[in-house]
């Protein structure tokens, strides 16, 4: 469980994004803040004037998340690398994609220009940025033409040297004409240079220059100059704040870089596609104590990276590690082309290492008791349950369930639990089709049959195709079956694996009479549990999701048969009516309850029988 009092209190007073999410995980927002601790914090308190559209989505906030960064111009763009990748239901969204400019020279050339630019191309030239001005962006363009004595035209040199007069830059001494051959193709490359030099970062003597002029203009009483050279040097102050969120090449990566104390270790990993930092997940290593960084860093690359589908181009990470070149080729074997693994030392790539190394230390201080609690509750407590079994490995565990009312509608339900957390993709509903009445064990019998049937046939079929297991729901098998119940259910489950030759653990969650658990019951005997353990929560967890999967299921199927049933004795509702008032209704109730207007907004029923249905349910006797 979240708690907000406790996370608000780690908040940071340092600039960063912030991530709001729901119930279901899913992204509300993205905002960036100068200081994470204040903005933050400010949702939880009672603002007026603050819109319903906040009000709301406060309301369904379950959790939310942060990355610091080094300043207020990273925080706005990776808060918009977000946006764009997520698309919050709360955020403002731009269509268009050209949000921040760029810097581009054109190194292809053999004259370069420095141009403005909203995209970022793969060709031969050079590209800084993205900018938040634009402003500042052609300000410094045009400095630096005026500094180096740099063209702007578009004409095709050499080729075209000679061809038509100078232009008018050349005239008004801010351009020394190559266009005529007035400047060798190797001195005009060295003002290239100095211009690269410059965007690289080294602003210094620009800026004191520009300071000087700025200075001197005001002593000397001209104020107008003294504002050009303030504007300029505010400019170049601008495009001079580093940011290292988004790269220029464009490429996939991901950055690596870890914290670590006594016993334990924290790997940040940030996700960078297309050049653009869209995330970022944090890993907890244990078992870290007398080891280097090094080493945990190669033991984490060799273990992440053999589960994870999606292989970036290129790993930068912290430290030099040994066996790059082998993890280099394995890496490279399982992308299908060639992977790096870099350190860098030096520019925005450090940078961008040295803040994934921030943030997890900022994990590691903060979450490490977070952590800890949350790996007992799943981690913990599936090693607990192995202990109790004594089965060396468990991963994979999946609970079944069966629910009617005497007899009717029979469903079984599967859930699964990887890891000690649902996965809810793999779950599964089932349609008793065999079984009439009440008969709790021939449904399961028919329930597992159905399930690992299905699995092996799937998996013979990617074996045909010579697909990998993955790509199936029902190839995945258990390492441990929780069956709802003792001795009987567990035989059930027995039996079904034996006629289908699978060698799979079977346990059963056995209750008091008070309909709690209160042992498991395994290899014909009955473990008792310690009931304020990890471990038995994690097995009533999942027994109570099994139960709830199954009576939602059934009580779905319930309502439409009961709906389906009552709306055939309206006349004028046909099939199609029928399931046009299924879809727009969850419920009988919820129909009953609907007046002749609501029941004519639905476009397949016609005014003359909304009212019909509605003389229908409110007449005397009837839809009660």
């Amino acid at each position: 469980m979240f708690d907000f009092e406790d996370e608000l209190k780690k908040l940071p007073a340092k600039p960063g994004v912030y991530i709001m999410r729901d119930m279901n995980d899913t992204i509300l927002y993205v905002g960036k803040a100068i200081n994470l601790h204040n903005r933050v914090r400010s949702y939880f308190r009672k603002i007026h004037g603050r819109g319903p559209q906040i009000e709301k989505m406060v309301t369904q906030i379950a959790r939310f998340e942060y990355i610091v960064t080094d300043s207020e111009l990273e925080a706005l763009v990776l808060e918009n690398n977000l946006i764009k990748e997520n698309s919050p239901k709360y955020n403002t969204l731009l269509k268009d994609d050209k949000t921040y400019p760029f810097i581009k020279v054109t190194l292809g050339e053999a004259y370069p220009r420095v141009l403005f630019s909203r995209e970022v191309k793969k060709d031969k030239s050079k590209y800084y940025g993205p900018y938040t001005s634009a402003t500042a962006v052609k300000d410094t363009i045009e400095l630096l033409n005026k500094l180096f004595m740099l063209r702007t035209c578009n004409r095709n040199l050499p080729r075209d040297i000679g061809k038509e007069r100078p232009c008018l830059n050349h005239h008004i001494h801010q351009c020394d004409a190559p266009c005529q051959g007035y400047v060798s193709q190797e001195e005009y490359r060295e003002r290239i240079n100095q211009a690269l030099e410059f965007l690289n970062g080294n602003y210094n003597i620009i800026l004191k220059d520009l300071e000087k002029k700025m200075q001197d203009a005001s002593e000397q009483m001209e104020f107008e100059e003294a504002i050009k050279y303030r504007d300029l040097y505010n400019s170049v102050k601008s495009v001079s704040q580093k940011q290292k969120i988004t790269d220029s090449d464009g490429e996939d990566k991901d950055i690596i870089a870890l914290a670590v104390d006594e016993t334990d270790a924290v790997v940040q990993v940030f996700f960078v596609r297309n050049g653009k930092l869209i995330g970022r997940e944090h890993y907890h290593m244990t078992h870290v104590s007398s080891v280097s960084k090094a080493e945990i860093l190669h033991d984490f690359i060799q273990q992440f990276y053999a589960g994870t589908p999606f292989l970036p181009r290129e790993l930068m990470i912290q430290e030099e590690i040994e066996d790059i070149e082998i993890l280099e080729k394995w890496l490279s074997e399982r992308r299908g082309s060639r992977v790096y693994i870099k350190v860098p030392k030096r520019g925005t790539k450090e940078k961008l290492v040295e803040l994934a190394a921030s943030n997890a230390l900022l994990v590691l201080t903060k979450d490490k008791e977070k952590i800890k609690r949350e790996e007992g509750r799943t981690l913990g407590a599936v090693k607990e349950i192995a202990t109790l079994l004594h089965l060396k490995n468990i991963h994979r565990m999946e609970a079944f369930d069966i629910s009617n009312i005497s007899g009717f509608e029979n469903v079984g339900s599967m859930v699964v639990f990887e890891k000690g957390k649902e996965k809810r993709s793999d779950y599964r509903k089932f349609k008793i089709k065999t079984v009439a009445g009440p008969d709790d064990y021939a449904c399961m019998k028919e329930v597992l049959t159905r399930r690992f049937e299905h699995g092996l046939e799937e998996a013979e079929l990617l074996r045909e195709k010579q697909m990998d297991a993955q790509y199936g729901s029902f190839t995945k098998f258990p390492d441990l079956l929780l069956m709802d119940g003792g001795k009987g259910q567990v035989n059930i489950a027995l039996q079904v694996l034996e006629e289908l030759q699978l060698d799979i653990p079977v346990c059963g969650m056995v209750k008091d009479d008070n309909h709690r658990t209160r042992g498991l019951y395994y290899n014909n005997v009955e473990i008792p549990i310690d009931r304020h353990s990890e471990g038995f929560k994690l097995i009533t967890r999942i027994q109570d999701e099994a139960h709830r999967f199954a009576i939602e299921y059934h009580r779905s199927l319930r309502s439409k048969s009961q709906v389906k049933s009552v709306l055939d004795d309206i006349p004028g509702v046909g099939e199609s009516r029928r399931k046009a008032l299924m879809r727009h209704f969850n419920s009988i109730e919820e129909m009953t309850s609907a007046s002749v207007e609501e029941l004519a907004e639905i476009p397949q029923i016609p005014e003359r029988v909304a009212k019909e249905i509605y003389a229908f349910f409110h007449s005397e006797g009837k839809g009660n």
